[in-house]
């Protein structure tokens, strides 16, 4: 079965990056290759080069993108390392830098343990040949640094009972599967918490997804590294889907902007429309910001 993956603020995001007649474009989130086809289909002299870490991801995006030969180089690599691949490529300056941060529609579907609602083994690995995975934090972490994990990387109200909760099951036997997650965490939480406007787990797996591929550390070192290729009037896109990886981009291109570096092009954040909302609720918390190079 084929899965459609639809790119969020596709059209918002392609139109900011590529509005300064750049020729080359680095897609740090490859995924599925939506939003590359749009940059590619803009001019015909545009080069782009895709990043992406996920091999199920990279396998998709080169047939998605059939047709662009010579004009597009794919790397499986963390786009942390975007430099490495930048120098590999002998590129020094770019037009643009598009992140799509969300969690891929082949991630969600698959059996590696990234939802809730599929009962899988507990993996969450965008790259699966690393060797941390959500069952090694749930089973494997002091109770102390789970608390920390859901509360830093969770928002989670409840991280106390939840990871007590979690260190009280695993003295039984191993915690395995999304399912025995999820069951422990609806066992604890209070009873309102489960009719709220998210599911009761969704914080504790955002969590343990962020710790396992080590998500805000990346996004900070990439932003960090931007800076130094972007050629001037280059554009810096960043589509979030959370409040932890908002405020770092925010905070980023704030100080960039008072350094004199970036200049925010975006002085509110750009959110879906109406018609996208409808057609893709999945893209209900996204926030596109941007910047340009001075």
């Amino acid at each position: 079965m084929k899965v459609v993956h639809k790119s969020v603020l596709l059209k918002e995001s392609v139109e900011i990056l590529t509005s300064n007649e750049g020729k080359i474009y680095v897609d740090c989130t490859l995924g599925g290759g939506g939003h590359a086809k749009e940059i590619l289909k803009r001019r015909q002299d545009i080069y782009l080069i895709g990043i992406d870490k996920d091999d199920e991801a990279i396998e998709i995006a080169k047939e998605n993108l059939k047709g662009f030969e010579g004009r597009i180089s794919i790397y499986k690599a963390d786009f942390r390392n975007l430099d490495l691949v930048l120098q590999e490529e002998g590129i020094e300056k770019v037009d643009g830098f598009l992140f799509d941060l969300g969690v891929s529609i082949f991630q969600i579907k698959g059996e590696r343990g990234f939802s809730f609602q599929i009962n899988a083994p507990l993996d969450m690995r965008m790259d699966p040949e690393q060797t941390l995975t959500a069952y090694k934090v749930v089973n494997n972490y002091p109770e102390r640094e789970l608390i920390r994990i859901l509360k830093e990387f969770g928002e989670e109200k409840f991280a106390v009972k939840i990871a007590k909760a979690i260190v009280q099951r695993r003295k039984k036997k191993p915690i395995e599967t999304t399912e025995e997650l999820v069951d422990i965490i609806l066992s604890v939480v209070p009873e309102y918490y489960k009719h709220g406007r998210i599911h009761p787990a969704t914080r504790t797996f955002q969590a343990i997804r962020i710790e396992v591929n080590r998500e805000l550390e990346s996004l900070k070192e990439s932003l960090e590294k931007t800076k130094e290729f972007l050629a001037p009037k280059g554009r810096l896109v960043v589509i979030s889907f959370h409040s932890l990886e908002d405020r770092i981009v925010k905070s980023f291109m704030k100080e960039k902007e008072n350094q004199g570096i970036l200049r925010i092009l975006t002085k509110k954040p750009i959110t879906p429309s109406p018609e996208e909302l409808r057609e893709n609720p999945a893209s209900r918390s996204a926030k596109l910001r941007a910047a340009e190079r001075l």
